[in-house]
């Protein structure tokens, strides 16, 4: 499989993630998986990628066989992913280790402190020893054709992991996050709500929007 963009990684980690946290709104139209590639709060980098950018992420996905195109009623399209742990799919992956490739997808390398925090919504670990149990496993069973360690930073406690489905080119999540002198157990909690909070605020916006495209097209379908 050619190596996926930043953009392509974005949108297959979105779908994955809705498809496990909000099913009810599952495949998503182009409008809410922009709107979920966009999301401030679960992502790093930040993206402000327009509908053209994700539709071109979408039909090269669609061409690499990872996303399949569902048509609902006359004139909605919606996507879903056929990455991992699909019919289709060339990839299957326990729900642990799909949630791991998810949050990689999303947020770039990540330790295994963050990984726990931040697949919660998608599987439960017991503890941080559960993931390291699990990264490990994964790296064992795959080699190296999903994930790598990545060589502990300076005065840092904890490796990143990466996933390897974009090459071995990690610049684009090179950064350093305001605060981590404060990083504690505390503050990862905080954040987590923090983002919980946000995640379901925009879930509502999004549907809203979704709403609101349905109710017009139903209108101009009667008009016409």
């Amino acid at each position: 499989m050619h190596p996926l963009s930043l953009n392509e990684t974005r949108v297959l980690g979105a779908l994955i993630e809705k498809e496990h946290t909000t099913p009810d709104q599952y495949p998503l139209s182009l409008n809410a998986l922009t709107l979920a590639c966009n999301q401030k709060s679960n992502r790093d980098p930040v993206l402000n990628l327009s509908e053209i950018d994700v539709q071109d992420s979408i039909d090269t996905l669609i061409k690499k066989g990872l996303i399949s195109e569902v048509a609902f009623g006359s004139r909605v399209k919606k996507y879903r992913q056929r990455f991992g742990n699909t019919e289709f799919s060339e990839f299957s992956f326990s729900k642990k280790e799909l949630a791991i490739l998810c949050i990689l997808f999303l947020r770039g390398p990540q330790t295994p402190g963050e990984l726990r925090t931040r697949t919660n919504r998608l599987c439960e670990f017991s503890d941080v020893n559960d993931v390291d149990n699990t990264l490990k496993d994964f790296i064992e069973r795959t080699g190296d054709n999903c994930l790598m360690q990545l060589p502990r930073e300076p005065g840092k406690r904890e490796s990143r992991y990466a996933h390897l489905f974009s090459g071995d080119d990690f610049s684009a999540y090179v950064h350093t996050p305001a605060n981590s002198d404060h990083n504690t157990s505390t503050n990862a909690s905080h954040t987590a709500n923090h983002d919980e909070r946000l995640n379901v605020l925009e879930q509502e916006v999004y549907q809203l929007k979704e709403d609101l495209t349905l109710l017009k097209q139903a209108w101009d379908d009667l008009n016409s």
